[in-house]
């Protein structure tokens, strides 16, 4: 699986790891905070989440572009710098007033611009490892890899809000809001550690980074791809704005996560669980079942009997932990709302070697499907998740408000759905997304005309941007309509956005 890649790649995709990690840490409680914290209904923090987001996104455009005549190595560090001063700013507990809201608001703003120089031009260096002929054949996996990389990042980020919040409870002695944010100031670590493994392992990528001292080797690289003319710069444009317009819908949906999936995880889902289930609430669990997963295919494709000895071992090892694990188990375990997003990055970084096994299989048989017609499988698998939820949602009572000790109005729990809903629902989002979000990525670093690749690849995090601001759907349609109801609406736009896919697929795969 990690043969054959340029050693760039995993220079590049730990550096996004650790701000990666930084940033879900802060995503999986920030809803909850803003409700908490500031007073505001579900339609207004879903507002202001969704708004963050969008910037979050959009602003790798203008990263893009700025990138494209300065490098994008530059860029990179600059975004690293400015997103530190947002989450410094973020990591003050000032209280829940007009200034700290203005505060929040501003740090918010700066976060958003700093991950849009950093993001999207991280990920163009990726796109550019590949250029290079002896590794073009490699690029989807490598993608993959870099998906994978990124998301163990995300798999720790919800158990260590979570802890580092009840730490500044019962340690510190700070109040539930202001914990909070401790949460916010572990994003401020994580970009420091970013930085160090950026350049101590720059050599390995450094030819990937543009900007004047390598203009005569980015020209050589531009010259020997094959001249575009106008008309297949236009056409291979139209096709990625496409594409564009797909992964709107499917980021609107998919990232529910942090708004009313959230919100159903606090409201609506068992806060207990029990027995077997209830080891799934323990990172260092699934820690486990990844490295059972890795050695298994490790065992299988080692060509040497040591590689083979040491594989067995892992697997035993991590086997062996399960167990001891499992035979502590003693009543139940208090489960969180924030803790079911540690399971979409754990899917991820346990299924990747899957699908990656599956589609190198499929391409040896000349079958592989191409990267236009993943996304569109993506959003049909997306749609078939929301359709779980609202099938298993219909007849749950709608959600109810209620004041806290504060008097700040927040979520009534009102049902005890098993968590297993929620576990499933994760598990069916992240098969969409591995066949969407990865593919997606490296269809643009293809693509892309030359001249245009920062741009582009801006264009990519647009769409994301548009989808996150349209994520404000789900906080204006809680308790507004039956759950249901809220559920199928984006399993309609998923299923529309599918369908729109298959009608343009022709187009499509003649630029892939």
């Amino acid at each position: 699986m990690f043969e054959g890649q340029p050693k760039g790649l995993f220079a590049l995709a730990l550096a996004n790891t650790g701000e990666r990690f930084g940033y879900y840490t802060m995503i999986a409680v920030f809803a909850l905070f803003l409700r908490a914290n500031f007073g505001l209904t579900p339609a207004m923090a879903g507002t202001i989440y969704s708004s963050f987001l969008m910037f979050v996104y959009f602003f790798p455009l203008i990263g893009g572009i700025m990138a494209d005549k300065f490098g994008f190595g530059r860029m990179v560090t600059t975004g690293i710098i400015i997103m530190f001063l947002g989450y410094l700013l973020l990591a003050v507990p000032l209280g829940g007033d007009k200034v700290a809201l203005i505060v929040m608001l501003a740090a918010l703003l700066l976060i958003g611009f700093g991950t849009g120089l950093f993001k999207g031009n991280l990920q163009v260096m990726v796109g550019n490892l590949y250029d290079d002929a002896k590794y073009a054949s490699k690029r989807d996996a490598g993608f993959s890899i870099f998906y994978m990389a990124i998301n163990i990042g995300a798999l720790f980020a919800p158990t260590a809000a979570i802890k580092i919040k009840e730490y500044a409870e019962t340690a510190l002695g700070y109040s539930s809001n202001d914990a909070y944010h401790f949460s916010f100031a572990v994003a401020c670590a994580s970009l420091i550690l970013s930085i160090a493994i950026y350049y101590a392992f720059r050599f390995t990528f450094r030819h990937t980074e543009g900007g004047k001292k390598q203009a005569v080797k980015g020209e050589q690289a531009v010259s020997a791809e094959p001249e575009l003319t106008k008309e297949e710069t236009k056409q291979r444009i139209i096709a990625l704005c496409l594409v564009f317009a797909v992964v709107i819908f499917f980021w609107m949906a998919f990232h529910q996560n942090g708004l009313s999936l959230t919100y159903f995880a606090d409201e609506f889902t068992a806060n207990k669980s029990e027995g077997v289930e209830s080891m799934a609430f323990n990172v260092w669990n699934l820690v486990a079942i990844i490295f059972i997963v890795y050695a298994g295919f490790s065992l299988f494709q080692s060509k040497t009997q040591r590689g083979k000895l040491i594989s067995t071992a892992v697997i035993v090892a991590a086997a062996a932990f399960l167990y001891w694990s499992y035979t502590r188990l003693t009543g139940s375990v208090d489960v969180s709302a924030p803790i079911f997003q540690h399971f979409n990055p754990f899917y991820v970084v346990a299924l990747t070697p899957v699908s990656m096994a599956i589609f190198a299989s499929l391409a040896s048989k000349g079958k592989e499907p191409s990267a236009p017609r993943k996304i569109a499988y993506g959003m049909l698998v997306a749609a078939s998740a929301f359709a779980l939820l609202a099938i298993f949602s219909y007849g749950l009572p709608m959600p109810e408000m209620v004041p806290d000790a504060s008097g700040n109005m927040v979520g009534k729990h009102v049902a005890d759905v098993t968590p297993k809903l929620l576990i499933f629902t994760y598990l069916i989002l992240t098969f969409g997304e591995l066949l969407l979000s990865p593919m997606g990525i490296s269809f643009v670093s293809k693509v892309a005309p030359p001249k245009y690749k920062g741009m582009m690849m801006g264009g990519w995090f647009v769409a994301t941007a548009i989808g996150n601001q349209l994520v404000l759907v789900g906080g204006v349609l809680w308790g507004k309509v039956p759950l249901w109801v809220c559920w199928s609406v984006f399993l309609g736009v998923c299923l529309v956005a599918a369908l729109f896919m298959f009608a343009m697929m022709k187009r499509l795969e003649r630029v892939a």
